[in-house]
Formats: structure tokens, C-alpha cells, sequence
């Protein structure tokens, strides 16, 4: 399987030499996460001038201060990342983690129109994959799928809304698609995402589940937009299907946040604006030769990144350490797997690897959630830790 892993020169973004790169690696040494620097392919120590990404991300000019900052080198990314996967790891070298720390682990969901109208194909299937193919068609020719220039919120998104009423075909999922208020939940525990390299979890119990590929925003305490990432919103379409109720049991379970490989911080070089354009494709591989493609374009958003941000974190919800927020996806895959009629599920194996060129490649083997790493380290490890290291 290790051809279809990107190497560190395709997991980096195609621009790594003008970008402001920042991760978090463990170190072994030190029994404790690292906030590092990518510069030149290495990896350095800036742990000294920032002991959490939350301190990064809380500066006034995030970019150049992780640019002025020094430290130790710890070694080659190349290094890092191959040592990330639990199955190839040398325990007594640092590996790479998930870029973020203490931020709030937020998403926004139904962002998308085709997700939005997967959404609710979901809640009519009451989670059973084998009824989706026959509700997708009668939800086509009753709703269509040319929402596109439809503005939530909007004169026009009402008077949709009335109609679709008449019809018998609202749902709470077309409330949040095309309604005034954003969906925005709690996408997992701070500190509980992994990152590129490492194991992602799919509930052993699931029948019906699918990678999500989004760009994923640091946000600061005071609602600024400093930086972007790559997420795969791991989820689980039956639990979710079932009932609305589920959605923590869909969407926040061991290492089913995957969030990486590094975080790109806004500059001269790259800013909001590259976010609102960009494209992600997305691969899944499996053991079983089976191999499947799609991709998602953040033009064809129905909520702007700082709508939905500012939906996130404003005068009503503060976020004193910062947020990372999902933002959602356009993808929803559903090319038959193995059964005519029941779409893409997860198989134990799968390579999943999310790539957009300035962001880099995210890429994660699929386990069962009770296969994967167990997450040991929370808040108050961390702080133990790095007040014995001296850094706070």
C-alpha cells in the first residue's frame, strides 16, 4: 500500500517555499506535543516563543511571527510524516500530529447543496442505504438539484421553503441548507483530532459511511480568519440517518477528526480569497482493489467562509482559545461499493488522501474506531506537561 501514500513533497503544499507552514509533532524526548515551523523541508522547534498553536493562532500577525521565530530542527518533514502511521513508527523519534491544539473542534454542515440534499435523502432512508437509490430520485424530481444560486436566508429561499411545505418534502436538513441560521456542531473534543499519516476511525457498528473533505479555518478568540487546513469530517450516514439526534455519535468518535498536515497561515502569498476558490479531490483506496475519486469546489458554496465563521464565534458564543471550523463539503459519494443500489461504505484499509495544491495532502488509513490509537493526551496533559518543560 505505501505507493498510493503521498510523499512529503506531495503532502506539503506545491508553494511550501513562500508559505507560512506551522504543525505539531511529538516529541518522545520530551513526552509532549511541539508547535514546529516547516521551513526548507525541515522541521523546527518554536515551542520556546509559541507552546501552543492557540498562542500562534492569537498573535497579532500569525504568519510573521512564526517566520521570525527560532528553535530547535528536529529533523526532515519527509522524517516526520513517514513516522506518524502507528504501524511504522519508531517510538523513540518525534512524529507528526494534527496542526491544531487547543481550538474548539467546530463544523458547519449542509453547506453544499448536493450534501444538503444527501442529507436528506439520509433522514428519509432512516439510515438504511439500500432505500437511498429510489429516495435520491423522487427527492430529484420533487426539490431538483439546481439550488445553486439559491442564498440562505434569502426572499427567494422562503418563498422555496413555502412550497416545499406544500409538498410534504421539508426537513430539518433543508432548514439549515437554505434557512437564515448556519449548521454548526461540535465535530469532536479538543485535542482528540489526528493528523496526515495517522489512523482514522469508522465505528465497527456502521454500515453506511463516508470520508467528508473540507478546508477547515483557524479562527482566532477575537473572530479572526488567520489561517486554513485540510479536514476529513469523518462520517457515519446511518446513525446520522436514523435520527438528528445521533449526530455526536455520527460525527464525534476515537480519531474520527482528521485535520492536517499542516497549518497555512494568511499572508501576502495567500489569503481568504484562495480559500473561496479552491478545489480538493479526494481518493479512497482499498485493500480490496476497489478505488474511488471525487472532488469539491469551494465556489459552489451557499454560505461564504466568514459568514459562516462569523455564524461560529460572535457576541453570543466566544471562544476564548480560538476555533478551527470545518466547512463542510460537496462531496457525497454514491458510487455502489458492493451491493447495486447501496452506494460507497468505509472498508477496514482504506487509504484516504485529501489533496488541494496549497494546502497540501491529508491522508489516512481507515480503522475501527476501537483499532485506532486510544486518545490519552487531553487539556490537562498538555498543561502538566509543558509547565514541566518551563514553557508556561
Amino acid at each position: 500500500m505505501a505507493d498510493i501514500w503521498p510523499g512529503a513533497n506531495e503532502t506539503l503544499p506545491e508553494d511550501a517555499d513562500k508559505a507560512a507552514l506551522a504543525g505539531r509533532v511529538w516529541r518522545p524526548d520530551l513526552g509532549g506535543p511541539a508547535i514546529v515551523a516547516i521551513r526548507n523541508g525541515d522541521v523546527v522547534d518554536i515551542s520556546a516563543a509559541f507552546p501552543t498553536m492557540r498562542d500562534l493562532c492569537e498573535a497579532p500577525d500569525p504568519a510573521a511571527a512564526l517566520r521570525e521565530a527560532t528553535g530547535e530542527t528536529l529533523g526532515s518533514f519527509a522524517d516526520l510524516l513517514a513516522n506518524a502511521h502507528p504501524d511504522k513508527r519508531d517510538a523513540t523519534k518525534p512524529w507528526l500530529l494534527a496542526p491544531v491544539d487547543l481550538q474548539a473542534l467546530k463544523a458547519a454542515g449542509v453547506t453544499f447543496v448536493v450534501s444538503m440534499l444527501e442529507r436528506v435523502i439520509e433522514e428519509r432512508a432512516k439510515g438504511d442505504p439500500s432505500a437511498a437509490r429510489s429516495i435520491r430520485e423522487e427527492i430529484g424530481r420533487l426539490i431538483g438539484t439546481d439550488l445553486q444560486a439559491l442564498r440562505p436566508g434569502s426572499p427567494e429561499a422562503m418563498a422555496l421553503k413555502k412550497v416545499l411545505i406544500e409538498k410534504g418534502v421539508w426537513s430539518q436538513y433543508l432548514e439549515v441548507g437554505i434557512g437564515p441560521d448556519a449548521e454548526i456542531f461540535t465535530k469532536a473534543q479538543i485535542l482528540s483530532s489526528v493528523g496526515s499519516g495517522q489512523l482514522a476511525g469508522v465505528r465497527p457498528d456502521s454500515a453506511w459511511n463516508n470520508p467528508e473533505p473540507e478546508i477547515v479555518l483557524a479562527i482566532s478568540s477575537a473572530g479572526k480568519i488567520v489561517g486554513a487546513t485540510l479536514g476529513n469530517d469523518v462520517n457515519l450516514r446511518d446513525f446520522e440517518g436514523r435520527s438528528a439526534l445521533l449526530l455526536s455519535k455520527a460525527k464525534d468518535n476515537n480519531a474520527s477528526c482528521a485535520i492536517g498536515p499542516v497549518l497555512r497561515f494568511f499572508d501576502g502569498e495567500f489569503s481568504l480569497d484562495d480559500v473561496r476558490k479552491a478545489r480538493l479531490d479526494l481518493t479512497v483506496t482499498g485493500q480490496d482493489g476497489f478505488k474511488l475519486s471525487g472532488f469539491s469546489l469551494m465556489d459552489k458554496i451557499s454560505r461564504d467562509p466568514a459568514d459562516l465563521a462569523s455564524q461560529a464565534l460572535n457576541d453570543h458564543h466566544a471562544y476564548p482559545d480560538g476555533l478551527v471550523l470545518f466547512l463542510g463539503t460537496l462531496f457525497a459519494p454514491t458510487d455502489d461499493r458492493d451491493v447495486e443500489g447501496e452506494g460507497f461504505t468505509h472498508k477496514v484499509g482504506d487509504v484516504v488522501t485529501i489533496r488541494s495544491p496549497r494546502l497540501g495532502a491529508l491522508s489516512n488509513e481507515i480503522r475501527s474506531t476501537d483499532a485506532c490509537e486510544k486518545w490519552t493526551f487531553a487539556a490537562s496533559h498538555l498543561m502538566r506537561n509543558l509547565s514541566k518543560r518551563g514553557l508556561i
